[in-house]
């Protein structure tokens, strides 16, 4: 699956940038995107001089050397093994309405290329838990987390206890998320398998965040056997997400 994403992220970044000389990209963390960021990272077909990386999301409070800082993963999984040198990083122990005003600024600038994002336990897209604002078209919003949302840090390891996990966070907005030219969403491992079935099968819905990649026809979905687990194969045969 990583395998699978990363070859089509390679492929649209280096005609991407074949036709315009450099690329716009949005990046997303977890440990669901760990396997992906190296396959790809690994591409010498990918000029990343000419790639410009924004940020998904982080979260607010906890310092840039913090184990589970999202701008800390990308770094050390993306932005160094690439050697991309203009990085756009959400600095969440910061002046966050200034960040979220000067990131948010740089990232309307000019049109995103690819979106690379994953999907979350309870469904989220970036940090934009249920539920979710499908309106607003700010770039970068300042959410509460959920406690489905905090758990699943916990689970992953990259927190001891809740009481650790922070309850802001600085997210992408949905909008400005379906803004990108194309979106490859990276969803392995069965603890995924409900959210994947929901986003596939059930109602378009502010419950379901997911659910609104439906609407964007450049969406590539990418799950391995584990996530598919609870979807009908007809029904993935026949998805056009």
């Amino acid at each position: 699956m990583a395998a699978a994403a990363a070859a089509d992220a390679e492929q649209i970044l280096a005609d991407v940038i074949a036709a315009r000389g450099h690329a716009r990209v949005i990046g997303a963390t977890g440990n669901s995107q760990l396997a992906f960021l190296r396959q790809l990272t690994a591409s010498r077909r990918v000029d990343w001089s000419k790639v410009e990386l924004f940020h998904l999301d982080e979260y607010v409070g906890i310092a840039a050397d913090h184990r589970a800082s999202f701008r800390r993963v990308l770094r050390e999984h993306f932005v160094e093994p690439a050697g991309i040198t203009r990085f756009h990083a959400l600095d969440g122990d910061g002046d966050v309405e200034a960040v979220r005003r000067t990131v948010g600024a740089a990232l309307q600038s000019a049109p995103i290329d690819v979106a690379f994002v994953g999907i979350g336990e309870n469904s989220h897209l970036a940090f934009n838990d249920p539920p979710a604002d499908f309106a607003t078209t700010e770039p970068y919003l300042v959410v509460t987390l959920d406690e489905a949302c905090r758990r699943q840090q916990v689970g992953e390891g990259w927190f001891p206890t809740m009481a650790d996990v922070p309850t802001r966070a600085l997210s992408m907005s949905i909008q400005q998320i379906l803004a990108a030219h194309e979106i490859l969403a990276i969803v392995p491992d069965q603890r995924k398998a409900a959210a994947v079935e929901a986003v596939l099968t059930g109602p378009i819905t502010p419950d379901v965040p997911a659910s609104i990649l439906r609407t964007h026809d450049r969406t590539t979905l990418y799950l391995d056997a584990a996530s598919a687990s609870r979807v009908d194969p007809a029904v993935l045969r026949g998805s056009t997400t």
